[in-house]
């Protein structure tokens, strides 16, 4: 087996994570997901529901899933049209509101699960169970990576710990070479990235060449366990990013003008602040697919308008500076930003002034390459309990942005237990 193979390096051209072409031209080079994880409210955000004020108080008969329900329960913002395309956005996002006319609103997705850990192995894998490829790394292998010296597919985690861990960018049945980069969003984004100081460049250079020769023999006598050569690319890429990924992440080289943008200046949305700058510092870098978790969580079962008023308050400025700096660096254009969560929330009340998870009927937007902005698709019944037209699945999420980014969702395979799985 030739080394380069085996490692992966950046001079091999037909390494795992080799740059290569789709099955069709592409709109999209790049993907930022922002993934409002717990689940926001739709009818209390981009998608108020007039009939939902009028029958305020009224009682139903849908079941509230932590039990606990209560009568219809109106929105507790207010809402404004913005934009030429005259879409709604309340009172508390009032920042992202100035760029809906570059959104495209999906008001009619539906999930499988009203649990959030499946749900959220949903909305990353398309099923609702761990141990499958989640969209991120189907992409980092459909494509490769634009930048050998780092990862094709980073996460950026929720501070509090993401629900169901690392499935959650895993790779699945694919080989690990695809799976996620976790960085942090406070302190040191990448742990125990730098060697000692007592170890020098050619020290470590040496140590890899010789598990290299070690792992190659192995190899030879068993071929087919390809979890070395997996492992082995690892450390190669851990090498290379020794010397670049610790300048991507230094958010101090941006100006103070840029930091503010992102809200980096303000206690409450610094955190989600410098994940986005981050983010946007990745794709400039040739990262093909970040996700951007939120921080705590949507989850709003009593108190929901303190909930949303935190989270709103977290991330409203720094979306809308994301969206702004991508648009003036020439980049939004070629690169595809989305929101939502995991599933919805119950036009119903609960614990008084709260709301339940709802699958049946939630919102995401996206915008940049080349999407129609200030359009809406599909859409919930009169109170927002159920996608009723045009009903959008997970799936077919997913099977947009990979159309987006050139590739056929039929076509993107991978032989697995003697099937080809998509």
């Amino acid at each position: 087996m030739d080394e380069q193979r085996l490692l992966g390096v950046e001079s091999d051209p037909s390494g795992p994570l080799a740059p290569r072409a789709g099955h069709f031209p592409a709109k999209a080079k790049s993907v930022i997901w922002l993934f409002m994880e717990g689940a926001p409210s739709a009818v209390d955000i981009f998608d108020p529901k007039p009939e939902l004020t009028k029958r305020h108080g009224q009682t139903t008969d849908i079941k509230a899933f932590f039990g606990n329900p209560g009568p219809l329960m109106k929105s507790p913002f207010t809402f404004k049209q913005y934009g030429e395309c005259g879409q709604a956005v309340c009172d508390q996002y009032t920042n992202v509101a100035r760029h809906v006319d570059k959104l495209a609103f999906i008001k009619s997705c539906y999930s499988e699960s009203n649990d959030h850990v499946p749900a959220i192995y949903q909305i990353n894998s398309g099923l609702a169970r761990p141990g499958f490829p989640t969209a991120g790394a189907w992409v980092n292998f459909g494509l490769g990576s634009e930048n050998q010296n780092l990862p094709g597919y980073v996460v950026l985690g929720n501070t509090q710990g993401a629900k169901g861990g690392p499935h959650n960018w895993g790779s699945g049945f694919l080989p690990t070479t695809y799976q996620g980069t976790l960085f942090r969003s406070q302190g040191n984004p990448i742990l125990n990235l730098q060697r000692p100081s007592e170890i020098t460049q050619d020290d470590q250079r040496a140590q890899l060449d010789l598990m290299a020769q070690l792992n190659e023999e192995h190899l030879r006598r068993h071929p087919g366990e390809a979890q070395f050569a997996d492992r082995m690319q690892s450390f190669e890429l851990a090498f290379r990013m020794q010397t670049e990924a610790k300048d991507v992440v230094d958010l101090t080289q941006e100006s103070e003008q840029t930091r503010t943008l992102y809200g980096i200046d303000n206690p409450r949305s610094q955190s989600y602040g410098s994940k986005c700058l981050m983010a946007r510092r990745l794709v400039e870098s040739g990262v093909r697919f970040v996700q951007v978790y939120s921080d705590g969580e949507w989850d709003a079962h009593s108190k929901l308008k303190e909930n949303h008023m935190n989270h709103c308050a977290a991330t409203d400025v720094p979306i809308a500076g994301l969206l702004t700096d991508l648009e003036q660096r020439g980049l939004l254009d070629s690169t595809l930003v989305i929101w939502g969560g995991e599933f919805g929330r119950m036009p119903i009340s609960q614990g008084g002034d709260g709301r339940d998870h709802n699958p049946n009927g939630f919102l995401q937007w996206m915008a940049g390459a080349g999407i129609r902005g200030g359009q809406s698709y599909g859409q919930t019944d009169e109170i927002g309990y159920a996608a009723v037209e045009n009903r959008v699945s997970v799936n077919d999420l997913h099977a947009t942005l990979l159309h987006l980014l050139g590739l056929d969702h039929k076509r993107l395979t991978y032989m697995h237990n003697g099937r080809s799985y998509r």
